[in-house]
Order: structure tokens, then sequence, then C-alpha cells
């Protein structure tokens, strides 16, 4: 059996896409890559209300599964919805890549300056960076990497904040210095839930976890179940990272913030987990009890309005 990975078109998509190849071949499977267009209105073969969760077969590659013209979906993991919709599941994890957020900056006077702009278009990047930096200005910022690149370059901004592994993985990092732009990482930034994480999602008819990185899965399911217990179908400011000690426990730091950074509601633990979607609903609950409810539906407010 021949499996056909489906993957967004993207240099970083293409590189996920291609680490998941390598991956499958190693273990025996016959596979080839299959790009597909986000564009276009693609049928699907029954209702989505049928499919268990709205909106999740927006995604081109999920309604390919769906339709059954490919066997697997590659994703940066944190892309994907904490409930994945009926027939699918998470089948596979590649080994973790560098979790951290980074900020690109322009010019060495950028730690000089009273106030800066700073351009991301993640809530969560922005909520950390006002909370460090409330004097700050934020501007929206959307696209691949490369194009993320090229409009921090044209417009009038000081720095803008990226994931290491995205710029890593699409070998943007080497060729900063050429375009003098500098990168800082940002170590009180707590990164997205399963940021650095290659994912591969199958129908649930094809088993891969025997491929798949044990460490990293669990680290997975910790992060996704505290996202998904707090979430409720809100976009949040929400970091959660879960680090697999070598003595076997887990170090767990997780945060809620609200839109303007003002305040926040943390958790750090270690312990020992034997169930990873118990401990991050454990973590989430936590979280809940200081009064993450009350903000993430504030946050929501916010956002409809």
């Amino acid at each position: 059996m021949k499996l056909r990975i489906g993957t967004r078109k993207s240099p970083l998509a293409m590189w996920q896409a291609h680490k998941a190849q390598d991956l499958l071949e190693s273990n025996g499977y016959s596979t080839e890559i299959i790009p597909i267009s986000s564009e276009g209105d693609l049928k699907l073969s029954q209702p989505i209300y049928e499919l268990g969760i709205t909106g999740v077969f927006t995604k081109a590659l999920d309604i390919a599964l769906v339709n059954n013209q490919i066997d697997v979906a590659v994703h940066s993991l944190k892309d994907v919805p904490t409930q994945i919709a009926n027939g699918l599941h998470l089948a596979a994890c590649l080994p973790r890549g560098d979790h951290q957020d980074i900020f690109v900056i322009k010019s060495n006077d950028f730690f000089t300056k009273e106030k800066r702009t700073i351009a991301t278009g993640s809530l969560r990047r922005r909520a950390f960076w006002l909370h460090q930096f409330p004097k700050d200005e934020l501007v929206d910022l959307r696209g691949n990497v490369q194009l993320r690149i090229q409009k921090l370059l044209q417009n009038e901004w000081d720095a803008a904040i990226f994931a290491y592994a995205g710029l890593d993985r699409s070998e943007i990092l080497l060729d900063l210095k050429k375009q003098d732009l500098s990168y800082h990482f940002l170590p009180a930034m707590v990164s997205a839930p399963s940021q650095g994480i290659v994912g591969m999602v199958t129908r649930k008819d094809l088993d891969l976890s025997e491929i798949s990185h044990p460490s990293t899965e669990k680290a997975a399911h910790i992060e996704r179940s505290f996202l998904r217990k707090l979430q409720g179908g809100c976009t949040a400011p929400i970091g959660g990272f879960a680090k697999i000690l070598e003595d076997g426990q887990v170090e767990f730091h997780g945060v809620v913030l609200s839109l303007d950074g003002k305040e926040k509601i943390e958790v750090k633990k270690t312990a020992m987990v034997t169930d990873a979607v118990a401990f991050g609903i454990e973590m989430a609950e936590i979280c809940i009890s200081q009064g993450a409810e009350q903000m993430i539906r504030e946050i929501k407010r916010e956002l409809n309005e």
C-alpha cells in the first residue's frame, strides 16, 4: 500500500511533508507527496454537521482526508484543532523541534527606543509582549514566513515575532544577516501548545503509533488537552509547554493572559505523569480556579465587539 501524504505548498509545509515521508519510508512504507492548494471549492462527501465539529473541514487537507484523496495530512500541530473530527485522529508526532518564540529586529537601536512597533498575527504573542513591554504598539502580520519577513523589511516596523522552528525549517535564519536582520529568543514567552511539533493526522483505520516519537506525543497530548479544556471554542492568549525530563517527569508551564497583557494566570508543576490528557486537564483546572474561565469569556466578548 502506498501512503499518499497531503501537504500545503509553502516551503515550510513541504519541509514538514518530506520529514514525514523520510520517517514513513524508513519504517517500510511506500509513499508519495501530494501538494494540495487551499483555494477552490472542495466538496465534501457528507455534510459538515455530521463530521463532529464545525469548522475543522474548512482546511483543504482535512477535506482531502475525508474524501480519501490522501491518507496522511501533515501539519504544524499547533494549527490542528484540539477536537479532531469524527473518523480522524492524530496518528503520529515527529520529534519536536525548538518550541521557542523569537523576535526579528532591523537595527540595534531597537533596545534603546522608548516605544517600538512590533508585528505579529498571534493574540498570544501580542499579549505576552504587552505584558512585558506595555508601551509598545502591536500591528497585525499574517502570511507564510517568507512573506512576513518581506513585510517586516517593507514597513516602518521595528520587529516581528516568529516561531524559531518555522524560520529554522524554512532555512530563513541563515539569510537574516544578509538582510541586516537579527533575531533574539523570548524566554519569558510561553510557546503555543504543540509549537515545534509536526503531526500526522489520518483516518482512524490507519495506525502509525509505532513510528510516533513517544515523549513528543506525550507532551502534545498534555498541551492539547490543557488548551481544549480552557479554550471552549474561543481563540485566546494561551501558552502551554510540557518538557519531558530525563527521569520521566513532566515539567509543565501554562499561562492565560488578557488581550492587553495586563492580567496573567499561571500554573507551573513538575510531576510523574501516567495519563497525559488527564494531567493537561488538571493544569487547566488550576487556571480555571484562578479565574481563567471568566477571563476567556471577557476575551470572547472583546473579540466579538
